[in-house]
């Protein structure tokens, strides 16, 4: 008797449910799959105007945070919360002068100039000191290691364009570039490597630190000997470190190992892509190993792509989902996509949408105040997953802010070549603008779209 009655109110509440469910449907106006989804972050159309706006956030603050004056002491320059000659500055700086382009706002590379010339005065000066107080001056002048060095060279000759160049650049890229030349230890075949944490340890790090410096170097002074050498480290880096079941490089190699460490840190397979693109945009049409490129970079994004997490971030390590949500990867991937695509190097209408979804959860990290949050502090290399997963985040980790400089602009950019639209609720990319406005839409040759009915 009891468990008949158990059944009995069982059934009563099971048709309780269904008829308030029922109530429900049949009150609802609206198709259930245009029900407006919960997602973490924005998702959908961007406002190019919006994303200037989260641009120019990042731009106040770090013009404020990056004097360029003398100390009052006379032996050292003046701080900020940034060192203004620093590999992520030199990331920056590129970001800027790229960001001028995409937009036509002449301040950001006009914040490049400023800086690059004061630097330019103060080298002689320091360089006549026999006990320098500056540690920025220091790495500067004696550099000793390609962080110190590889992206400010860089981002020099491409502000100055060509030797003798009016922004007086010239002995302190040659300065930079003696050290990326002679000074860097390389293993017998020319790839960078470090002693450190093991004997002949390749970080993908220095792929980003290195390689795009000798690319520039070519276009700089116009001898291809630079382009083939760039062309030629870049193959023995995807030798060792490329990971093809998986689609991602390994953080390190370690020279005469059986079994390689690989974890895949977020922001080295940033540095890695970022490489790849650069070569991509420095290398003559008609190189012959342009080809090879080409197609390393299209793996790496189709094998970027599958890891990235429903809000659009990246993992600090990529193949682990368990591992935080890491900002400066992300950016550099955003940047990365879209620019390929703009380029026509990948196809807008696979890839337009995840270079978007990454600036849509990009911009959760940029506060009001331009503060760029969630990135991953300076960060050596290890082999357990331990070190990577507790890694510090903080505004205040420099290598968050160029990344986001060029994944906004290129945004902007990608936006006026692409026509996003919603359809059926999903973000899709168009060659040409979609007109319909209604929600759920077929294509049609003149772009004016038929509405579902």
């Amino acid at each position: 008797m009891k468990h008949k009655l158990t059944l009995a109110l069982l059934a009563s509440a099971a048709l309780s449910t269904t008829a308030v469910a029922q109530t429900e449907v049949n009150d609802m106006t609206t198709p259930l799959h245009l029900l407006k989804p919960d997602y973490k972050v924005p998702y959908g159309e961007v406002d190019t105007r919006e994303v200037k706006a989260a641009l120019d956030r990042i731009f106040q603050y770090i013009d404020a945070q990056t004097p360029y004056r003398l100390a009052p002491d006379g032996k050292s320059l003046e701080r900020g919360a940034f060192r203004i000659g620093s590999y992520e500055w030199g990331v920056t700086y590129q970001a800027l002068l790229s960001a001028a382009r995409t937009t036509g706002d002449k301040r950001y590379s006009d914040y490049v100039e400023r800086r690059f010339k004061f630097l330019a005065k103060m080298f002689p000066r320091f360089q006549q000191m026999t006990d320098i107080h500056d540690g920025q001056m220091e790495q500067i002048i004696h550099p000793r290691a390609l962080d110190d060095c590889g992206s400010m060279c860089a981002a020099m000759m491409k502000a100055q364009g060509k030797p003798k160049g009016k922004m007086g650049l010239d002995e302190m890229i040659e300065n930079y570039y003696q050290f990326v030349d002679h000074g860097q230890y390389r293993l017998p075949d020319g790839t960078f490597a470090r002693h450190r944490p093991q004997h002949n340890t390749v970080w993908l790090d220095d792929m980003y630190m290195g390689i795009p410096t000798v690319a520039c170097r070519g276009r700089y002074t116009g001898q291809t000997k630079y382009y083939d050498e760039a062309a030629r480290i870049f193959r023995q880096f995807v030798d060792r470190m490329w990971v093809a079941d998986k689609g991602i490089y390994r953080h390190g190699y370690v020279e005469g190992l059986q079994d390689q460490p690989t974890y895949h840190w977020a922001r080295a397979n940033g540095w890695a892509i970022l490489t790849t693109v650069e070569l991509l945009d420095l290398l003559p049409a008609d190189h012959p190993e342009r080809p090879f490129i080409l197609e390393q970079l299209r793996r790496h994004v189709k094998g970027l792509c599958q890891y990235q997490s429903s809000e659009g971030f990246w993992h600090q390590l990529l193949d682990r989902s368990d591992s935080y949500l890491e900002t400066s990867a992300t950016a550099i991937y955003t940047y990365c996509i879209a620019h390929a695509v703009c380029e026509g190097w990948i196809e807008g209408i696979t890839y337009g949408p995840v270079a978007q979804l990454g600036w849509q959860a990009l911009s959760t990290q940029i506060n009001s105040r331009g503060l760029v949050e969630g990135t991953c502090v300076g960060t050596g290399m290890a082999f357990d997953p331990a070190f990577y997963y507790y890694r510090p985040v903080s505004a205040a980790a420099a290598h968050g802010y160029g990344p986001a400089i060029w994944a906004a602009s290129e945004i902007i950019r990608l936006q006026q070549q692409w026509h996003p639209r919603t359809n059926d609720s999903g973000l899709h990319y168009y060659s040409q603008p979609q007109t319909n406005p209604s929600p759920l839409f077929y294509l049609t040759e003149d772009g004016k779209g038929e509405a579902v009915k």
